[in-house]
């Protein structure tokens, strides 16, 4: 048999039902762990930055505290992943105190998110050209992946001017308020992906969200022009926002293996051997991996896990299927390998 073959043979054997089956007590979401891990990383990130605006400019401990509240903040963030995955008409204190925390203060409210991640775990939809999500790094060639990893430090800044500026504008312009809509309103990998107009219509809240944002953006930039607040308060917030996205960037290209051309719908099995587990450290890894994305192809396997339960389904399934079974391929050892395997893959392209 050959190997291709083989991993045919396995994929068709690879039954969902039966691996869902080991993780079933795993799926009730324990809001005292969402809570407490939101508001400890929020508060310790805010707290951090507040003490790197007062710490001497460019300094060791300001650049300490600069590390500090992106990585905490980032942790915090990064619940927007948890947030569009959860059952409708759950959890809307939090959706609300995760806005207040995160989306509008780093111009990325939760309707930014909505929708789009839903439809990257759409069997039909899943690396192909609906999904903004994922982008074919391995085969179209290693400059994408330096421009991917680049663009980062001008999100913040495409995102301020986006909901400060064009936002009021596109209220008396239709034209701008459809390229808006479709073009600036989604956190994806794709730059050619349009958002589709019905997932503008099925987005709640999308308005209210919008505006607060724009509010936010006002009073914040309103306060640094009236010496309210420090200009350097603006430098740090983007650096501290660039930092976020550019760690985010490098965990996404280990998330996948992005071997699929956007011309074919995948299978569940083979979204999930596309999909990257590296289980790594317990303590160092979620630093770059937090709230359970360093599981992702268990995550993909079963999205509405809530991610305090992937270290643990992981283990079962690695207990029942077998380190060399098909959802053993998905483990990598590390971050750096699986970057370089994408980098040698990008070679060809």
């Amino acid at each position: 048999m050959t190997q291709q073959a083989h991993e045919n043979f396995q994929q068709e054997d690879f039954q969902i039902g039966r691996v869902r089956e080991l993780v079933k007590d795993l799926f009730l979401p324990n809001p005292i762990i969402y809570w407490l891990d939101f508001l400890s990383s929020a508060i310790l990130g805010w707290g951090a930055f507040v003490l790197a605006l007062m710490a001497p400019v460019f300094s060791s401990r300001q650049i300490f505290f600069v590390a500090l509240s992106c990585l905490a903040l980032y942790r915090a963030v990064l619940f927007i992943h948890e947030i569009v995955h959860f059952k409708k008409g759950a959890f809307k204190v939090f959706r609300w105190v995760w806005n207040i925390f995160c989306g509008f203060p780093l111009m990325v409210p939760v309707f930014l998110y909505q929708s789009v991640h839903f439809d990257h775990h759409k069997q039909n939809f899943y690396g192909t050209e609906k999904d903004g999500e994922y982008f074919p790094f391995a085969l179209k060639g290693r400059k994408w992946i330096v421009i991917h990893i680049l663009f980062s430090f001008l999100v913040p800044i495409i995102f301020l001017v986006r909901f400060s500026v064009l936002t009021p504008l596109s209220l008396v312009n239709k034209r701008l308020r459809s390229f808006l809509m479709a073009r600036m309103s989604a956190l994806i990998i794709d730059m050619d992906y349009r958002r589709p107009e019905s997932s503008w219509k099925n987005t709640e809240d999308w308005k209210i969200q919008e505006f607060l944002v724009c509010l936010f953006a006002w009073a914040f930039l309103g306060a640094i022009l009236a010496k309210t607040i420090p200009a350097m308060t603006l430098f740090l917030w983007y650096c501290v926002g660039a930092l976020i996205f550019m760690v985010n960037s490098i965990r996404t290209l280990g998330a996948h293996r992005y071997q699929n051309p956007k011309e074919n719908a995948m299978s569940y099995p083979s979204q999930m051997l596309d999909s990257v587990n590296i289980p790594g450290n317990r303590w160092m890894t979620p630093l770059w991996a937090p709230v359970g994305l360093r599981f992702h192809a268990t995550h993909h396997l079963f999205p509405d896990l809530p991610y305090h339960a992937l270290g643990e389904a992981h283990r079962r399934l690695i207990r029942d299927q077998g380190e060399n079974s098909l959802y053993g391929q998905t483990v990598c050892s590390g971050l750096l390998p699986t970057l370089g395997q994408l980098w040698k893959h990008a070679a060809a392209g």
